[in-house]
């Protein structure tokens, strides 16, 4: 067992933030797959390259140009092991 196995991930759902990750999500993409199908790979994705953000590229864009989604990583005051991500907001680059 790995130590993704372990830890308890995932978005501040049915929140506010959520919901306008979703709708920003869905004016920029063009793909036919809905959110909800991926964001477990987004979660684990973000988690293992600690990252708090991830990137919609150009291919999968609707305006051919890559969107990143921002986000914070809290981690759970009772629990070390589970980490919440809370929706930020979104930019067309990232700046390193």
């Amino acid at each position: 067992m790995n130590r993704l196995d372990k830890i308890n991930i995932h978005f501040d759902y049915f929140s506010k933030n959520f919901l306008q990750f979703e709708s920003d999500f869905y004016e920029f993409s063009d793909m036919d797959i809905p959110l909800i199908f991926f964001t477990d790979d987004i979660l684990k994705n973000m988690f293992s390259t600690k990252r708090t953000y991830f990137r919609l590229n150009a291919k999968n864009s609707i305006d051919k140009r890559d969107h990143y989604f921002i986000f914070r990583k809290h981690e759970c005051e009772d629990n070390k092991n589970e980490f919440k991500y809370k929706y930020v907001g979104h930019r067309y680059r990232m700046d390193v």
